[in-house]
């Protein structure tokens, strides 16, 4: 581990560009739970089951209900030391792009400026019928499901399975990976799409890709370093690394 910790770090040190994905593991560090884990299932339901447009369609109190208990968690939970170290990496790096799956806004509570929600984001509402949207940041929205002034039902305003990715969002991942000279992939399973091809895109424009994951992933092999651990514990050590080199 050491000899891979210090080779990323002599990559980091010597980047302009660095540009970091991130998915559901470095929030379950802050006990939100994943949606492939072994605590994902609601009232029996998978979270494929419920975040879908048909889904809501189908039922939207129920879809609603589940977006206000995932809230509830979220809004007790806190950035751990990785959300951090990351706002701490961007702080020391003249070009820095976070990209991130996830949509609880644990990033940019740990301070992180330049962020891309390839999600979305679970405190936005957004309205199925005259294309309103705003944030709102209450634990427990009410009543369920909420409606917009024109008098239409909001949805949160996430990307749902079968849904495409905003296409100003996914424009900036693009580039940042494209210009990256180290793209850092952290706590993703590199299974969902299209995110997951953002680390090849980025090896194949000359990148160094680094993984930080407690356990092997489709991308493992074919990464040019694995630090093989927690994000909390590996990314408070490369900034402070990074700090020591610069």
């Amino acid at each position: 581990m050491d000899s891979e910790l210090e080779l990323a770090l002599h990559w980091l040190s010597q980047a302009n560009h660095v540009a970091v994905l991130t998915g559901a593991g470095i929030s379950a560090e802050s006990g939100i739970p994943t949606f492939r884990g072994p605590d994902s299932r609601w009232r029996g339901c998978l979270p494929e089951q419920l975040a879908s447009p048909e889904a809501f369609k189908h039922n939207p109190r129920l879809v609603w209900e589940w977006y206000d208990w995932r809230r509830g968690l979220i809004a007790g939970s806190a950035p751990n030391p990785g959300h951090y170290a990351l706002a701490a990496l961007e702080a020391q790096l003249s070009d820095f792009t976070l990209i991130t799956q996830n949509v609880d806004g644990l990033h940019a509570r740990a301070g992180s400026q330049q962020i891309l929600c390839l999600h979305g984001d679970i405190w936005t509402l957004a309205c199925t019928a005259c294309g309103w949207s705003g944030r709102n940041e209450s634990p427990q929205i009410r009543p369920l499901p909420p409606s917009c002034t024109c008098g239409a039902i909001l949805r949160p305003g996430v990307v749902w399975f079968g849904e495409s990715l905003p296409s100003d969002v996914w424009s900036q991942a693009l580039q940042a990976a494209q210009r990256a000279e180290v793209f850092l992939v952290v706590g993703t399973s590199a299974v969902v799409m299209p995110a997951a091809s953002l680390a090849s895109l980025a090896q194949q424009h000359g990148a160094k890709v680094i993984e930080v994951n407690n356990q092997a992933t489709r991308l493992s092999s074919q990464v040019d370093v694995v630090l093989r651990g927690s994000a909390s514990e590996i990314l408070p050590r490369l900034a402070a690394g990074l700090r020591s080199k610069l």
